[in-house]
């Protein structure tokens, strides 16, 4: 009966200052809600590093130029990877960890089909085994092929987000397309992967390489050679290959001087596991300041309530109400403006997490959903101790003397 009473009289001293509580909970609506959203969007951007990292596969490995301990050795120093290391790579019959290579430039121009004129994020030449050993699957047409490479052949294959740019509900396959005044065949669309931020994987044109080489790149040194181990659980043999045959090419006796750097899949996910995960800890600490924030207003909404209700405290203890009422009547007043903040605040962050936000599809942690809420409740209750406490400390005739 006598919590029935607190609750009743807790809730008449809310609803008499209707503007003052929402804005209180209102605060609190914010702290939970952006609690919930940031980390919601911490945790969408890990996923979407670590979906487009394992949609690679995991027995993708990367071969680039530069010292892999990050030193200081002049860049014109370093020797640049070529085609003759892919070749070497493919080659070797001492390895049976590697499955396929290939090398790969990227360059960028204009694309041109009839009066449509748009630019791809990148242009990429390479080999038939890029698209097994980087998991692109075709949804219309086909790759190009081996004698298309050794015949230097103008055929390419779009990404989805190009081939919609370009030809909208047009079937590409068999289209001429104008790549920097060079004409090439439309052979295939690849199946679409999906952005991941702020870069699209499917905005791109792959050809072969002597083709882009012919007339982009020139035929210097490749960006990167992608291998493809055997099997997953390869990739350390079929790194320790490629470790060999390239230092063998570069003529480099001491691995520690190698003038390459090899990445799988597996250490990239980890590496940008870790940076995302430093990254949400950062923004559930920004957010967790508006949860703050929040507990600090209703410290002074709930001083001013007392100071307004003074006199009305002074009748009830002169009536005979005890201190652990009085107390009890404030704390609860105080817990209802962060725990309805708190709900609200729950339902606006999951709300809210069904839109992208900056390009990334934000996904809900559970754990913080129940933390956030517990959190403002217990704010809630520890900020609103001291004019509780405050209240029912006063003295009954200092009180009835209050104007």
């Amino acid at each position: 009966m006598i919590l029935w009473q607190t609750l009743r009289f807790a809730v008449g001293g809310l609803a008499a200052n209707k503007v003052r509580s929402a804005l209180t909970m209102l605060g609190v609506l914010i702290g939970v809600a952006s609690v919930i959203l940031l980390l919601a969007v911490g945790n969408g951007s890990s996923q979407a590093v670590k979906d487009s990292i394992t949609s690679l596969g995991t027995n993708s490995l990367t071969v680039s130029a530069g010292s892999a301990a990050g030193g200081s050795r002049a860049t014109s120093s370093v020797k640049k990877l070529t085609v003759a290391d892919a070749k070497a790579l493919a080659s070797d019959t001492d390895s049976s960890a590697i499955k396929s290579v290939a090398p790969v430039v990227t360059t960028s121009t204009t694309a041109l089909y009839g009066n449509i004129s748009y630019s791809p994020g990148s242009v990429v030449g390479t080999y038939p085994a890029y698209f097994e050993t980087s998991n692109q699957k075709v949804a219309h047409g086909d790759y190009f092929t081996e004698d298309d490479v050794l015949g230097s052949r103008k055929v390419a294959v779009l990404g989805a987000t190009t081939a919609k740019q370009l030809f909208d509900a047009e079937d590409p396959v068999g289209k001429k397309i104008v790549l920097g005044g060079t004409p090439f065949t439309v052979v295939g669309v690849l199946a679409a992967k999906g952005g991941s931020g702020f870069t699209d994987p499917d905005d791109v044109v792959i050809a072969p390489l002597p083709t882009v080489q012919n007339a982009f790149t020139g035929f210097g040194a490749v960006n990167q050679i992608l291998v493809q181990a055997s099997s997953a659980d390869t990739t350390t043999a079929a790194q320790s290959e490629i470790t060999r045959v390239l230092l063998g090419t570069h003529a480099i006796t001491d691995p520690t001087k190698a003038d390459f750097r090899i990445t799988n899949q597996a250490s990239l996910l980890t590496a940008r596991e870790s940076t995302t995960k430093t990254f949400t800890v950062l923004l559930g600490a920004v957010a967790a300041i508006s949860l703050l924030v929040g507990g600090i207003g209703i410290t002074n909404i709930m001083l001013v309530t007392v100071t307004e209700r003074t006199r009305e405290i002074g009748i009830r203890k002169a009536l005979g109400a005890p201190r652990a009422v009085i107390l009890g009547q404030f704390l609860t007043e105080s817990t209802l403006l962060s725990v309805i903040g708190a709900g609200l605040g729950v339902a606006a962050g999951i709300v809210g997490s069904h839109f992208s936000i900056v390009g990334i599809k934000p996904v809900v942690i559970p754990e913080s959903v129940l933390g956030a809420f517990g959190i403002a409740v217990a704010i809630g209750l520890f900020f609103g101790s001291y004019p509780a406490n405050r209240a029912a400390s006063l003295r009954p005739i200092d009180a009835l003397r209050h104007e």
